[in-house]
């Protein structure tokens, strides 16, 4: 779960794979948030791993729905299911930052809430298309048990004001759990509006939770996690887009029309991952507010980073006939969701690292721009790669100019 306070004053065990700490069981303890070389596990990385089939489902269903022509309507509920993805991911990964044991019963206990993404997994297309609830809730369900599972354990282990914490996790987990059973009981048309309540008193457990003490998160292995995850969802959108591509191919015979878009897809998906990790960030997780900020904004880098994936086959969809949308549809499919992403790295991250108005501005001008391309027909795609690769080089060369030019400062200055 999101812990973004000051580090605990709990005392830390030493690493959990290391040979004194081999005991099938362990308490389950603080871990130091000053240790080094601190780094995603195997247990981690394949936790990751199994949340790219809900991504894929949700990306798919997404396709539908705009090829379709009903683009409000799956966005909303792609909104809505990325979110229960999303959510379910950072429960576990800001947990593991703090209390990852790495015993027997911390691994059972994460294979059961992969289990539980599973059966949310397979949910989401009855939610899409009937509106159905029950299996993502029942999927939940267990996701969540899981997890108040994994704060009990915390308290057990623990006195005080972390025990106090560990509670009120617990404790919060299970009432909004609750909550969101809603979804199943409640008229359809009231289950966006239960949807919205439930997702910020979700967003509000943890604020509450750590009022009593903060956990000690890890600020390098988010960081290293967060990276981790967006080098899966930009994996799973080069994924879907090339699928889309290779069908075309095969059932249309139309690489004329598909290679600009393959080309500009590629140009996009190359200058996202680019953009995102060319600045070290756990730098800047050290206040409440930044890390709250940073931790919560990146629904947005995650979700817009899938839609572009969901957009290019749109956009192969109608380049072949098989989407009845309009161009200008097909083109906003791609360039909405890639000037989002660029706007929200920006925000989160580049801001934070630039010198000067001219660094700063090159984000956001490149967001402008790539709305603009979308009014370019069948070049839109192509055309926004290539803003993004331009965007890439222009970034490059002022920050190359700036380092340059401190360098130069250096030399000059009289030595003391």
């Amino acid at each position: 779960m999101l812990g973004f306070m000051t580090p605990s004053s709990t005392p830390a065990p030493d690493s959990p794979r290391s040979p004194a700490h081999r005991s099938p069981l362990r308490r389950l303890t603080a871990r130091d948030r000053g240790e080094v070389d601190r780094s995603a596990t195997r247990l981690e990385l394949f936790f990751d791993l199994c949340f790219v089939v809900a991504i894929a489902q949700a990306g798919i269903q997404l396709v539908h729905a705009v090829a379709e022509g009903h683009a409000g309507e799956g966005i909303l509920y792609y909104a809505m299911v990325f979110f229960a993805i999303w959510w379910a991911w950072m429960n576990f990964t800001w947990f593991a930052s703090a209390y990852d044991n790495d015993d027997v019963l911390f691994r059972v206990v994460t294979l059961i809430q992969i289990a539980g993404v599973l059966v949310l997994a397979a949910s989401v297309s009855r939610a899409f298309e009937d509106h159905e609830h029950q299996a993502a809730v029942v999927g939940y369900v267990i996701m969540r048990l899981a997890s108040v599972s994994q704060w009990l354990r915390v308290a057990r282990s623990s006195q005080g004001s972390e025990r106090r914490m560990a509670l009120r996790y617990a404790g919060g987990v299970v009432l909004c759990q609750i909550g969101w059973i809603g979804l199943v009981v409640l008229p359809e048309d009231t289950v966006v509006a239960v949807f919205v309540v439930m997702a910020v008193l979700e967003m509000c457990v943890p604020a509450y939770a750590e009022r009593a003490q903060p956990s000690s998160w890890h600020p390098r292995h988010i960081a290293e996690r967060y990276g981790l995850f967006t080098i899966i969802v930009l994996g799973e959108t080069i994924a879907a887009a090339t699928v889309a591509v290779k069908t075309g191919i095969d059932e249309e015979d139309a690489l004329g029309e598909l290679v600009p878009i393959a080309a500009g897809g590629l140009l996009i998906i190359f200058a996202a991952w680019w953009i995102y990790f060319v600045v070290p960030i756990h730098g800047h997780l050290r206040s409440n507010r930044q890390a709250f900020l940073w931790g919560y904004g990146h629904y947005v880098v995650f979700a817009s980073a899938a839609a572009i994936g969901a957009g290019l086959e749109v956009a192969v969809e109608q380049s072949v006939g098989k989407a009845h949308i309009s161009t200008l549809s097909a083109s906003a499919a791609v360039t909405l969701p890639t000037a989002l992403y660029l706007l929200t790295v920006w925000a989160l991250h580049s801001r934070y690292f630039k010198v000067g108005i001219a660094q700063q501005l090159v984000l956001p001008t490149a967001a402008l721009l790539v709305i603009c391309c979308m009014f370019l027909g069948e070049w839109a795609v192509l055309s926004a790669g290539l803003v993004c690769a331009l965007t890439v080089a222009t970034d490059e060369t002022l920050t190359a100019r700036t380092t340059a030019r401190g360098r130069e400062a250096a030399v000059r200055a009289p030595v003391a």
